[in-house]
């Protein structure tokens, strides 16, 4: 087994991890967000991704969704947890909190979701024939259980399920679209979990995610959402998201 992390916001690096090498790699869909680090982090084999470029200059909608996830499977990596930032919709997740989501409601456009597009096989890990996965359970669950034990181990509060909304970004939400998706059934909101997770599942990764809320959602909290904030959250939560993930290497 082979571990990837995929750093999210607040995350384009990766503390206390010793880089053995960083591999610049192409794929058929492009390069990915960033050279891949690989090294060793709690004394286990480990390549770390950060989502958005190794500045944090590349936004959820332009992010290489299918080149990230190619070049990790491409490495020999068998499961994949993602850091992520999001905001909290149910008063259950309030901001500083850290939650192991178990689903998702998709609410992207215009995104290259798939590696099945209808077409000749672009890679060896796919045929030329539309494959629909079964998404029933977007996440891991085994993932996810080994998750929400290593936060049990590192006595660490985590919420361990969630509703994730995905939305298009740059721009945060309106009022008015948190409230149409607590009425779906969304507990917090982020941008980058689709098509990820899918594409995960058609390489056959093992994927789940930590999912640090920064903020309220839009018409959630009294403050005005501000960067200066959702950085400061983060930053008060990160300690505890990398504490869940030494656990998890150690024991698991």
């Amino acid at each position: 087994m082979t571990l990837a992390i995929i750093g999210g916001s607040g995350f384009d690096q990766l503390p206390d991890f010793a880089i053995v090498e960083r591999r610049k790699v192409s794929t058929p869909y492009g390069p990915p967000s960033a050279p891949l680090s690989l090294g060793k982090y709690c004394g286990s084999k480990v390549v770390f991704l950060p989502r958005h470029g190794g500045d944090h200059s590349i936004a959820p909608h332009g992010i290489n969704y299918r080149a990230n996830i190619y070049a990790l499977k491409d490495a020999g990596v068998t499961e994949v947890i993602a850091l992520a930032a999001v905001g909290g919709i149910s008063p259950d997740f309030p901001a500083r909190s850290i939650a192991i989501p178990h689903q998702i409601i998709d609410y992207t456009s215009a995104r290259e979701h798939t590696f099945y597009d209808g077409g000749p096989a672009s890679n060896s890990y796919v045929d030329d024939k539309v494959n629909h996965i079964d998404f029933t359970e977007p996440y891991d669950q085994s993932l996810r259980l080994r998750l929400i034990q290593a936060a049990q181990h590192a006595a660490i509060e985590v919420k361990d399920s969630g509703v994730y909304a995905v939305t298009q970004g740059p721009r945060l939400e309106t009022a008015a679209e948190i409230d149409r998706m607590e009425k779906d059934g969304a507990e917090i909101v982020g941008m980058t979990a689709m098509p990820e997770a899918a594409l995960a599942r058609e390489l056959d990764l093992r994927y789940a995610s930590i999912a640090l809320v920064a903020n309220a959602a839009a018409g959630r909290g009294s403050q005005e959402l501000t960067t200066a904030t959702i950085d400061a959250n983060l930053a008060a939560t990160a300690d505890d998201a990398l504490a869940i993930l030494e656990q998890f290497i150690s024991r698991f």
